[in-house]
């Protein structure tokens, strides 16, 4: 596989204080880093960006182009590493199992394709388990890679590095949200100003980490059947955690071009159900403009599916047919605490951002600012 990525300027330094450290993280797959200075790094180098979430494993690999970055291989398997997390505080054996053989298949790939420099992270579910260091000691003997827990804000400002190129530059500013499998990042991303610098970490204005997320919610609520009173009891949990960076936000500059700008499976689906996609089409998605009320139409269609009509549509499938609703909810606390008129959806994220930093570091990345996804 093959395709072009472009993205927003200034996202290639961490945020002071960050445990992002001084960049990738390499393990024992070969894929480390070579170690002459980044000014010396040769644009044929090979990239890495993998996020293991609380439900997903997602890899891409990509290599720096005139444009952005071309990427060369990618992989995404459901893993639900956080099953059940929130009863018991722990990784499951049978969740460990499932993801360490989705890493493998990673490894693989990363050795297939020659990756020269990688950032291989961790997110909540290792954050919030017990054994999540266990986890991690278990996944560099048996699969040989090391892979680095991210704290919350790391992982807000790698979510709003991977988006902000989609934002409308005439906002004055966007509220940017990445609903997670176990917690949601909430960024509030201002405009650049007459003579300011455009790097990312300037433009973050507040962010927010709230800890639920589609499996976390979904366990506590349930999932399969979801009917009006649960749904908005989800809601109204989100909207209790929301509220003091609500408030916060208040303070901050809006206009009439306000509005938010979503990454995740939540949104995603929405935007395929919306557009009536008989299989999920990334190329239709990424990038589209939603009005506030197509929003409210997708999310009403989703929520009269049965459980059974959810797994059987192409854009949801079984795998997360009882996680999306509650996605919804979460999306829905988040609309409630933020109107706006449009929204504009995101199949790009931590990876993009993981990357994007990675060849801003190395001085490869060849940005265009705003610039859509080619096809």
């Amino acid at each position: 596989m093959s395709s072009q990525w472009t993205g927003a300027t200034g996202a290639g330094a961490p945020p002071a204080g960050s445990s992002q450290g001084g960049g990738a993280s390499h393990g024992g797959h070969g894929v480390a880093g070579a170690a002459h200075p980044p000014a010396q790094r040769r644009t044929s180098e090979t990239y890495a960006a993998l996020d293991l979430g609380t439900n997903n494993c997602r890899l891409l690999i990509a290599r720096p182009s005139h444009e952005g970055f071309r990427i060369v291989d990618a992989f995404s398997r459901i893993v639900r590493l956080g099953e059940g997390l929130g009863h018991s505080g722990r990784l499951a054996e049978g969740a460990i199992r499932r993801t360490v053989g989705a890493l493998a298949v990673c490894r693989d790939k990363m050795s297939a394709r020659g990756v020269t420099r990688s950032r291989l992270i961790a997110t909540e579910a290792c954050r919030a388990a017990s054994n999540g260091t266990e986890f991690l000691a278990r996944v560099a003997d048996e699969v040989g890679i090391d892979l680095e827990i991210v704290d919350r804000e790391t992982e807000a400002h790698l979510a709003a590095a991977g988006c902000a190129a989609l934002a409308d530059r005439d906002a004055k500013s966007i509220l940017l949200f990445d609903i997670g499998g176990g917690s949601t990042e909430i960024v509030w991303l201002a405009r650049r100003g007459p003579g300011a610098s455009d790097a990312l970490r300037d433009r973050i204005r507040i962010w927010t980490s709230l800890s639920m997320g589609v499996v976390t919610l979904a366990e506590k609520f349930g999932g399969h059947d979801v009917d009006d009173e649960t749904f908005e009891r989800m809601v109204d949990h989100v909207s209790a955690a929301l509220a003091p960076f609500a408030e916060k936000a208040k303070t901050e500059a809006r206009c009439e071009r306000f509005h938010l700008l979503g990454t995740s499976g939540t949104v995603t689906t929405l935007a395929g159900v919306h557009l009536g996609l008989a299989r999920y089409d990334r190329r239709r998605v990424d990038g589209l403009w939603m009005s506030d009320e197509e929003v409210e139409d997708a999310t009403d269609l989703l929520r009269n599916m049965s459980y059974d009509e959810r797994a059987a549509n192409g854009c949801i499938g079984h795998e997360r047919a009882d996680l999306v609703l509650a996605g919804c909810a979460i999306f829905e606390a988040i609309r409630r605490a933020f109107p706006a008129q449009r929204i504009r959806i995101a199949d790009r994220g931590l990876r993009e951002g993981i990357l994007v930093q990675l060849m801003s570091s190395d001085g490869v990345w060849r940005h265009a600012p705003f610039r859509e996804i080619a096809p």
